[in-house]
């Protein structure tokens, strides 16, 4: 695999701003990235999978999966370079599945040793829940102290850009060029 362009996976239930994200991010990685986001643009729900390409220091290609795929998202396991977990941190019904989503996904063979950087989107809402909330609804400190996997906490708002920055340099830390 050395040598091959570096695969991301990002996963989360339906609703909590994947497809958004992505066209932030790519927005941000291009060369007008610097001039701002401007208005979040228009998205429709993923239906089956979407492929994007980011050009940080080297290409990373993201594949989104829609929230209604998880019960398919292990069959793509095997290419994955890297985790995105989104979750809707101004949802509180969805939490609970979100976190039976994130112990299965940390518990997969496959992903043993991928990092995982898990997203906490919407927090340009006012109902959203604070980190600290939400990493106390999830148990994180527990599923971190579990996993074999590297795993960083990140808030975003897909909407407005709060966060994406972090995202893109966890991404270019993450994936960078092993030579």
């Amino acid at each position: 695999m050395a040598g091959a362009r570096p695969q991301c996976l990002l996963l989360g239930a339906s609703g909590v701003g994947k497809s958004l994200l992505v066209k932030r991010l790519q927005k941000l990685s291009s060369k007008e990235g610097a001039k701002g986001l401007g208005e979040p643009p228009a998205t429709l729900p993923t239906v089956g999978t979407n492929l994007t390409d980011l050009l940080l220091q080297r290409k990373i290609t993201i594949r989104e999966l829609g929230g209604c795929m998880g019960p398919i998202w292990p069959s793509y396991y095997g290419d994955c370079s890297a985790v995105l977990f989104m979750i809707d941190a101004a949802n509180p019904t969805q939490v609970s599945s979100s976190c039976i989503q994130l112990l299965s996904l940390l518990s997969a063979e496959q992903l043993a040793s991928v990092s995982v950087l898990i997203l906490f989107n919407k927090i340009d809402l006012p109902c959203y829940m604070s980190l600290v909330e939400m990493k106390s609804l999830f148990r994180m400190q527990d599923i971190v102290s579990c996993a074999t996997q590297p795993i960083t906490v990140v808030e975003t708002s897909a909407r407005d850009g709060t966060g994406l920055s972090d995202v893109l340099q966890w991404l270019q830390a993450t994936l960078r060029d092993p030579s």
